[in-house]
């Protein structure tokens, strides 16, 4: 059992490929990144070389690229001089693979090179084949990224050209692209007409980004055959909203409001499973203005309805979900959201009537698997494990269904606990897919405390009888499992309750279950002095002749006591789980 449950995370990992690993066949035609910024119009530091500038069918050629300072990104080619938006032509092989790597561009296998990874480099050389159908001359060209923002498109290179041949004349290409900036906004959005001329999503709810600078805001107006966007946020990095079909991320629409040193870029995007959004060309995007003030980030514009020359831009004349998150940025580059982004509770019609939208930073799976755990391992193991160490006595002769009470009472509460911790076991792993690289120890508890819980009901199945030998190393290994499970379980809800799935609020949780915890405490120490004094006042025997697992000694004393305690304790243990619940629900 406890090796399936290790396999339940591994089969559900899914490595996912970024451009960092050089996987960028999208951009062959074109050679410009799609990170949504102009290509530099500086002077390149970098440079393209060959070792030959004439060429023979089945010639080698050493290509080198290079420069003053280091570069992370890459993408190499060669192009017909007649035809230099054409198709790559001949094919390269590596000099190292461990910075370069063959791509598929057209038809032709290995037609061009790009990087491995990010890290940095100073030079690369890679050998261009020369093909049986080569032109009379080729020109290769080199794409180079310095940072996320900072890179230069298509790069002109040397021209080579077969044995006598005449080159011919190159085509004319431009790699500077003319940007116009955005006007900048004058002062912070206003929540006045939300839900009577546009629609508003806000976290906290009702909240004023003018008066508020802690306000994460959109809202959105529907005029003519265009909507207005407006969207802001606390934040140094990035703050965007998207559009979905559903509650999961991936296949989005998304808009990127992109802090870069002074200045706020805005882009569209299109996001594909867990991965870093695609972004794309402005020329969707109309009346765009921005600001950055105080540590908030704010960003405006127009687009039309319908987009239908833009595969990835929605129709905004339909019900979408609608998320809005934000995070750090570096260089241009959008990083992991900080935070579970905030998810509108319905659909909404983009265009519709104006209206005030609810959401929640939590999606309802994890909800549901935050308040499952915290049934099973503050209320029903709790209340099992007490009846079952101290109050035997309240029930010494009486059966139901053929068991003693407090066995029963103990067996529907532990049952109810693996059952419980089954069910929320899953729910994380239908909700990421798969196993949560983010998370940190809590999985790795929660498995542990599935596993313990498992173990511990297979022990209580095929337990001894009470008079063997083997009765006793039964008792010490059921009390050491359930202690350890319980314990582990602890800290797993003290660090799952401030994941960003569902991140109660601070440090009022903390401070909640740090409560439920000395409670509980206190309540085992209470009974557990009392047992102590019952049995010393029967038997008068010393504190080590006092059996740990199973003190019955002096049962006819102290009932009153123990139901006070246990009535008392389990309607404090009932006002700890209804604050957490009601916590869970609220966010």
């Amino acid at each position: 059992m406890l090796g399936l449950l290790l396999l339940v995370p591994a089969i559900f990992l899914d490595p996912v490929n970024g451009y960092k690993n050089g996987k960028v066949t999208e951009s062959c035609r074109s050679m410009k990144p799609g990170h949504g910024h102009p290509s530099q119009s500086l002077p390149s530091p970098y440079t393209v070389t060959v070792d030959k500038s004439k060429f023979s069918t089945g010639d080698q050629i050493k290509v080198t690229l290079s420069g003053s300072s280091a570069f992370k990104g890459f993408l190499i080619q060669a192009r017909d001089t007649a035809d230099l938006s054409g198709d790559a032509v001949g094919s390269f092989t590596l000099v190292d693979h461990y910075v370069s790597q063959l791509l598929n561009c057209g038809e032709i296998k290995g037609s061009a090179v790009s990087h491995t990874s990010k890290s940095g480099k100073l030079k690369v050389e890679v050998v261009w084949n020369v093909p049986s159908n080569a032109p009379p001359a080729v020109q290769f060209f080199a794409t180079v990224l310095q940072h996320y923002d900072t890179y230069w498109v298509k790069m002109p290179g040397p021209i080579i050209s077969m044995g006598n041949s005449t080159p011919i004349p190159t085509q004319t290409t431009s790699t500077v692209e003319l940007t116009t900036e955005s006007p900048v906004l004058r002062k912070p959005f206003s929540s006045n007409g939300c839900g009577s001329t546009k629609s508003c999503l806000r976290d906290p709810i009702g909240c004023d980004p003018e008066t508020d600078p802690k306000c994460y805001f959109l809202s959105f107006t529907s005029e003519g055959y265009s909507v207005l966007f407006e969207l802001s946020g606390p934040t140094e990095g990035y703050v965007s909203f998207a559009l979905s079909h559903d509650k999961w991320m991936g296949n989005d629409d998304v808009y990127l409001c992109v802090r870069t040193d002074e200045y706020v870029n805005i882009n569209p995007g299109y996001v594909t499973g867990r991965t870093h959004p695609t972004l794309d060309s402005q020329d969707t995007l109309t009346n765009m203005a921005w600001r950055f003030s105080d540590g908030v980030i704010q960003c405006m514009f127009r687009r039309k309805i319908r987009v239908p020359a833009v595969q990835d831009r929605f129709n905004l004349d339909r019900s979408y979900y609608i998320f809005l998150a934000d995070g750090k940025a570096e260089h241009g580059m959008v990083h992991k959201h900080q935070h579970q982004p905030l998810i509108s509770s319905e659909k909404k019609y983009i265009t519709s009537s104006p209206e005030n939208l609810n959401g929640s930073r939590s999606p309802f799976i994890i909800k549901v698997h935050g308040a499952l755990m915290l049934v099973a391992w503050m209320t029903a193991v709790s209340i099992g494990v007490i009846v079952a160490r101290f109050l035997k006595p309240l029930w010494p002769v009486s059966t139901l269904f053929g068991q003693k009470i407090w066995f029963q009472v103990h067996r529907i509460l532990m049952s109810s606990t693996v059952l419980l911790t089954c069910v929320a076991f899953i729910l994380p792993f239908v909700y990421r897919g798969g196993w949560s690289k983010h998370a940190g120890a809590h999985p790795f508890l929660g498995c542990t405390v599935m596993a313990l819980a498992v173990l511990q009901l297979v022990m209580a199945i095929f337990r001894p009888h009470p008079n063997t030998p083997r009765r006793l190393i039964f008792n010490w290994a059921h009390w050491g499992t359930g202690t350890i499970s319980r314990i582990i379980a602890v800290v797993a809800m003290f660090l799952g309750m401030d994941l960003p799935a569902l991140n109660l609020p601070d440090p009022w949780d903390t401070l909640l279950l740090s409560g439920f915890v000395t409670w509980h405490v206190l309540t085992e120490l209470l009974l557990e002095l009392h047992n102590l004094f019952i049995i010393r006042k029967a038997k008068n025997v010393k504190d080590d002749e006092v059996e740990i697992i199973d003190s019955t000694l002096g049962e006819t004393e102290g009932h009153i006591i123990k139901q006070i305690v246990l009535t008392v304790y389990i309607c404090g243990n009932i006002a700890f789980l209804t604050a957490f619940l009601d916590a869970i629900n609220c966010i």
